[in-house]
């Protein structure tokens, strides 16, 4: 054995960078931990040696005595641009600081629509945003299921009922790029509301035909024992839900082990909590500004928590029970949580969810198994998850024993990212300070659309995108380019109002790819179109530094002929009044129409631009 080490050292000792010796090394295959040397260059994992070897001369040595190294930690279920704290403005670039701040290195998003995705990979590629590595999902569902009652738009989550709608969906988000396929299959609302539409088999399996194909996984939305012998049945890939309504059962095992599909629970989302749980590691990924909007606000942890609905507790033990009936069966189990939902905090939930694991019966050593290692496997991902040579060098040093005692989890005291060590206390920082992150804006050009593009594109080359009050009784609305005269073309919103009151439809113009990248428009004075409609209408700007429910914004008129509407900047108006303009953060332009219930609407638009 030292003659092996020393030729290994002889043949990388010119290019290590750093060695983490005196470690407790759990290594995420599920084997027993060790004491161990591990030696990385570069990105990678370069030597994992027994205990006592020394490290490379040129190499920097990291002394670990009393802490336990495992590899990052990989969340298969998160909501990136969502704030599970308030409804004020998100700020995914802060999110993505507190992933990594509790030392997890991969997350699978599935909180973005298509045209989202390059943007956000743009910036990270670019450094701007330091991120871990994300696995981006496009979604589909049912029309009226779970995923479309949001009232963003019938491209945020694509809709098929059929077979055939399925592979066509499949084919229409291809050209974005996706990592994975997210699919909502089970209606069930947990006995708390109605039930949504639910996925016919044929549909799920041939989206999952489809996407297999083209080599994506899919992992769905799947809440039910009916629905998970569905899921398995038509070949997906993980169950990114527990089963929460019944007891798992031997069918469903027998489905599962015949078809391959895995199982993530998600009981951070699920756990019903109160208040009481404000620890270090949460005030660390919140902020004071973001905590001091919780409502209701927390509680010293310790208390007991109150007010949980029965079938709610109930619902919790049966997920709870079924988590450890499927791994004791043999089902493959990996790690996610849902974060980004209301009080699942992005990165604590994840340690969170290694905790809960625990409570459910696995041992500390199993569930850092599962969210290490075992949510790699599930994605088929073969450079990290584990601490071997060759792998990705996603590492993180633990205070502490959490293999024996999981609350250990907490007690993080370094992270690495592809053999960089990260600044831990400067995200906790950057994460308290108010206000959004800072992102460098772009300039466009005066022309944003006269939509002559046969696409259907903006002059931009951003797409047009419909938007509705929420609900599964939202506003039907379609957007469509119209010819206005011989060569020459308009948007078309036609909608019609839903039976409720304000409801409202809109047609939004990104200014970027998917309005992630804001716009500087200081050098102009407003914003000059062409309408033609019926009424009353509402122009919005959406800005980064506002709030999600909250828009600059100012009314304006169209009737039966063309007219030309300028809004100038200084006319554009807040409801709350609470943040300033400052015209370097534009993210969209947008057209409100809002009518009575059951009330139709028609806008058309031409010739948007800058002045």
């Amino acid at each position: 054995m030292r003659l092996l080490c020393f030729l290994l050292f002889a043949a990388i000792a010119c290019a290590q960078d750093f060695a983490i010796v005196n470690a407790t090394i759990v290594d995420g295959t599920g084997t027993p931990a060790r004491a161990g040397v591990v030696v990385v260059h570069n990105d990678r994992i370069a030597a994992v040696l027994p205990a006592g070897s020394k490290a490379p001369a040129s190499a920097r040595v990291i002394d670990a005595t009393g802490k336990t190294l495992i590899p990052g930690i990989f969340d298969l279920h998160t909501h990136l641009p969502y704030s599970a704290a308030t409804a004020e403005s998100v700020d995914w670039p802060k999110n993505l600081k507190a992933y990594l701040y509790c030392g997890v290195t991969t997350v699978n998003d599935f909180g973005v629509y298509p045209e989202m995705i390059t943007s956000m990979r743009q910036l990270i590629a670019s450094g701007e945003v330091i991120a871990p590595r994300i696995n981006y999902a496009i979604r589909l569902s049912t029309p009226g299921g779970h995923g479309t009652e949001a009232g963003r738009g019938d491209f945020f989550t694509l809709e098929a009922l059929t077979p055939r709608q399925g592979r066509a969906a499949i084919q229409r988000a291809l050209p974005y790029h996706p990592d994975v396929i997210k699919v909502f299959t089970d209606g069930w609302r947990y006995g708390t509301a109605p039930d949504m539409t639910s996925m016919d088999e044929a549909t799920l399996a041939a989206i999952v035909d489809e996407a297999h194909k083209n080599k994506l996984k899919v992992l769905t939305h799947t809440v039910t024992l009916q629905g998970s012998k569905i899921a398995a049945r038509a070949g997906v890939d993980i169950q990114a839900h527990g089963v929460g309504d019944k007891p798992a059962d031997d069918e469903l095992i027998a489905l599962m082990k015949k078809s391959g599909m895995r199982y993530a629970p998600t009981m951070a989302v699920y756990e019903p909590r109160g208040r009481d749980l404000l620890d270090g590691v949460l005030e660390a990924v919140l902020g004071a500004p973001a905590m001091s909007l919780v409502r209701p606000p927390f509680t010293p942890a310790g208390s007991a928590p109150t007010n949980i609905p029965e079938a709610r507790r109930k619902r919790w033990e049966v997920l709870k029970a079924n988590t450890l009936k499927l791994y004791k069966a043999g089902i493959p189990v990996g790690l996610g949580t849902d974060a980004g939902v209301t009080g699942t905090y992005h990165g604590w939930g994840t340690l969170r969810e290694l905790k809960l694991m625990v409570e459910a019966g696995l041992t500390p050593l199993e569930a850092l198994t599962v969210g290490t290692g075992g949510s790699a496997a599930a994605l088929g991902l073969t450079d990290r998850g584990t601490i071997a040579p060759g792998k990705l060098a996603d590492l993180v040093l633990v205070s502490g024993a959490p293999h024996q005692n999981i609350q250990d989890i907490d007690k993080i005291s370094s992270v690495f990212l592809g053999g960089k060590e990260l600044d831990r206390a400067r995200f906790v920082k950057e994460i308290a300070t108010p206000g959004v992150t800072p992102l460098k804006s772009v300039k466009v050009p005066a022309l944003i659309s006269d939509f002559e593009r046969e696409d259907g594109r903006t002059n931009i080359d951003t797409l047009v995108i419909n938007g509705s009050d929420t609900g599964l009784d939202h506003a039907e609305l379609v957007l469509a380019r119209v010819l206005r005269e011989a060569g020459n073309h308009a948007m078309s919103l036609l909608a019609r109002m839903s039976e409720k009151d304000n409801p409202s439809a809109r047609m939004d113009l990104p200014l970027t790819k998917g309005g992630v990248i804001p716009v500087d428009a200081r050098g102009y004075q407003g914003v000059e179109f062409e309408a033609r409609g019926e009424g009353q209408y509402r122009f919005a700007i959406p800005t980064r530094n506002i709030r999600t429910l909250d828009v600059f914004a100012a009314p304006f008129t169209a009737g039966p002929s063309w007219t030309k509407v300028r809004i100038p900047f200084r006319d554009l108006h807040q409801r709350t009044g609470k943040v300033a303009w400052t015209g370097d953060d534009l993210l969209i332009l947008r057209w409100e129409a809002a009518r009575p219930a059951g009330q139709t609407a028609f806008l058309e638009i031409d010739n948007v631009k800058f002045y």
